[in-house]
């Protein structure tokens, strides 16, 4: 598994995959240098979330390869379909799964997510539009919404 640093407008990203598909991307704390060798695995990585935060990419085409319960990566998958400058909530996620009250099982698997950005679980609010549980800080949380759809979210958010 390799791993590399990559500097972003909100903070560093640890990034860790292999030929098998990209399994960890999270903001750390302290921040690292970033990473001047990239392995040939985590290259399309790299520049895909480099187009994102450029403004030029909406949708990620990458291997994803996250260890999790069988659970988490059905929640996952839910949040991976969240539309590119939309939101939805916990609950809407419980239901979408098909059971309204397993919102707290939703909650706690989108804070277990190991691949964020590409796997969008900043995209998750609660049911009364709160930013709330996002790990990589809430500060991040909604420099991405505003990132997404700056318009919509700046006036909600202010």
């Amino acid at each position: 598994m390799e791993t590399i640093y990559l500097n972003t407008p909100v903070g560093t990203l640890e990034i860790k995959g292999d030929i098998d598909g990209l399994a960890f991307v999270n903001f750390i704390d302290p921040e690292e240098s970033e990473s001047k060798i990239i392995s040939e695995s985590l290259q399309n990585t790299v520049q895909q979330l480099s187009e994102y935060f450029e403004g030029n990419r909406i949708n990620f085409k990458l291997k994803l390869n996250p260890e999790g319960t069988f659970f988490q990566k059905k929640v996952w998958q839910q949040i991976k379909d969240i539309p590119f400058g939309k939101t939805a909530s916990y609950q809407d996620i419980a239901n979408q799964l098909g059971d309204p009250k397993a919102i707290r099982a939703a909650a706690s698997a989108n804070g277990k997510n190991p691949i964020a950005i590409i796997i969008p679980c900043h995209r998750v609010i609660g049911s009364d539009g709160s930013l709330i549980g996002y790990a990589g800080g809430l500060h991040r949380k909604k420099w991405l919404l505003e990132h997404e759809n700056p318009v919509k979210q700046q006036s909600l958010f202010n």
